[in-house]
């Protein structure tokens, strides 16, 4: 039987973004994610032959796109929830270590933000609100 959540992930990433941005931050703002809930990581996985693999999320995330508007309206929307957020912005492309990521965030003013995508795990309910209108990734 299907496991059912109370809680919804969704990750949302810019539509201007070439392929491999695209991947990086949806890697990074997962790895947010699950490190703040280590309770949706499941157990290891074995195959028939022995091998142990890593276990993985037990929830699935779904991932939207969006304009770079319809992007900083569903930070507002998470902001005035007071969702906690995952970032991703166009500086960090640019940057070599976790130290340069967090002061090139550190840098700038919220409204400053230039995002590429956000991620969050919330009530459904308080997810679909924030993510209203957006569509998924193709």
């Amino acid at each position: 039987m299907p496991m059912t959540f109370d809680t919804k992930i969704a990750l949302v990433l810019r539509d201007d973004l070439a392929t491999w941005q695209k991947l990086n931050v949806t890697a990074f703002v997962a790895s947010a994610i699950v490190g703040q809930t280590p309770a949706i990581i499941g157990e290891n996985y074995q195959d028939a032959s022995a091998n142990l693999y890593m276990p993985m999320i037990v929830q699935p995330m779904m991932i939207y796109e969006a304009d770079r508007e319809s992007l900083r309206k569903a930070y507002q929307r998470a902001m005035e929830r007071d969702v906690r957020l995952a970032i991703f912005t166009m500086e960090l492309f640019s940057t070599l270590d976790d130290d340069a990521n967090r002061a090139a965030v550190a840098d700038k003013t919220a409204d400053a933000l230039d995002l590429v995508g956000i991620g969050m795990r919330d009530m459904k309910k308080t997810v679909d609100k924030v993510i209203k209108g957006l569509k998924l990734h193709p």
